[in-house]
């Protein structure tokens, strides 16, 4: 009985049709939740509100146990992955009372379910592998910029500080107005106003520029396009894919899972004489 349940869960949780119906219900979440910021219109139908919302997190629940039956008889395999895990916490968090001492959690978990959109998508779930991938490599690169930074800073305030205190009159200050600068935001102004102090007033606007923003900003695209590359690398080897085959390493990765889950289960519903 156990069994047969396990592999309808498997089938459904495979079907495209699941997923698609699971991440447009998501989407439609979202748009429910940014709905529920009228107060007036939340006022007049709030039945209705929070019916749509008892509904929405009933299948969001029944969800995630298809997705946690499909994984058995071993079903801790599925807090193997990390975003089983984060689609997990954030639909028990969302179960959570909205009234007494965990009202603010329950809360913050249901604006959270929004986010899961990102699980959802494998695109997504690649950006986001990304951005965790590159972040060591940017920890570098914002030490250089922060060195950068001081370094202008305090070239700044012997300089300028004496003709324009309202941007150099203090350390501070003044690594606030470069940090204004890497925005390209008014740079020319600050520095027609500088020229005041000295003449030569161009070469620190117009290096501070060249370093700060053409070198160490394009230095984040870089490393997070470097990282792209290998994380598509790693989904690819997963799965056993070749990038430029335009297939979706995610979705064969999962169906190689729910495969092997397959073969296991029949493996030990085989009598162990027959073996």
């Amino acid at each position: 009985m156990m069994g047969g349940i396990i592999q309808v869960c498997r089938r459904i949780a495979a079907s495209p049709r699941f997923q698609h119906g699971v991440l447009a219900i998501i989407v439609g979440n979202a748009v429910l939740m940014g709905i529920e910021t009228d107060a007036a219109l939340f006022a007049r139908h709030a039945a209705l509100f929070n019916g749509l919302n008892a509904a929405i997190q009933a299948v969001f629940v029944l969800e995630i146990a298809i997705r946690v039956l499909a994984c058995g008889p071993r079903v801790w395999r599925f807090f193997l992955d990390g975003w089983n895990v984060f689609d997990f916490a954030i639909v028990a968090l969302s179960l959570l009372p909205m009234a007494g001492p965990l009202a603010t959690i329950g809360r913050l978990a249901r604006l959270l379910r929004a986010l899961r959109v990102v699980s959802a998508l494998p695109e997504l779930r690649l950006i986001v592998s990304t951005m965790l991938r590159s972040l060591p490599s940017l920890g570098n690169v914002l030490v250089l910029l922060g060195l950068i930074l001081y370094v202008y800073a305090v070239v700044g305030v012997h300089l300028f500080g004496a003709v324009d205190p309202v941007h150099w009159a203090s350390l501070p200050r003044a690594a606030l107005t470069l940090f204004e600068v890497l925005t390209l935001e008014g740079w020319v102004d600050l520095m027609d106003a500088s020229s005041a102090a000295t003449p030569w007033a161009w070469v620190y606007s117009v290096s501070f520029v060249v370093l700060a923003v053409f070198v160490v900003v394009n230095l984040f695209i870089a490393i997070v396009i470097n990282n792209l590359e290998a994380a598509k690398r790693s989904e690819s080897a997963a799965s056993g894919e070749v990038p430029a085959q335009g297939g979706d390493p995610a979705r064969a990765l999962r169906e190689i899972r729910t495969r092997l889950a397959e073969i296991e289960a029949a493996l030990e519903a085989r009598v162990p004489g027959q073996r």
